[in-house]
């Protein structure tokens, strides 16, 4: 099962220490809307661009795409590798309908 947060918590805590925010879709998507506190690894980058999270680690890791759906693979990968990852639930979509 994939861990989930949802956008209310996301927006609430998005400038919390603990908390990290990354972003698993395309350039093209993260320019026209993202959060400016996001860090930006497309999906299919993760695997070889990981250790860049490493600082991280001990933070809750909050994974953004489009819709969900990539956003819970990255979340699946992530929590594999020992990070405390949940996925966005709606992304960025029901994000920005807040």
């Amino acid at each position: 099962m994939i861990p989930e947060v949802s956008t209310q918590t996301v927006r609430d805590e998005k400038n919390n220490e603990g908390v990290f925010l990354l972003d698993v879709r395309q350039p093209e998507e993260y320019e026209e809307y993202g959060l400016t506190e996001a860090t930006l690894i497309p999906l299919g980058l993760l695997p070889v661009r990981v250790q860049e999270l490493e600082d991280h680690k001990s933070k809750k890791i909050y994974v953004i795409c489009r819709s969900g759906g990539r956003s819970a693979q990255a979340t699946g990968f992530l929590k594999q590798h020992g990070y405390d990852a949940y996925n966005m639930v709606g992304g960025m979509m029901a994000y920005s309908q807040m």
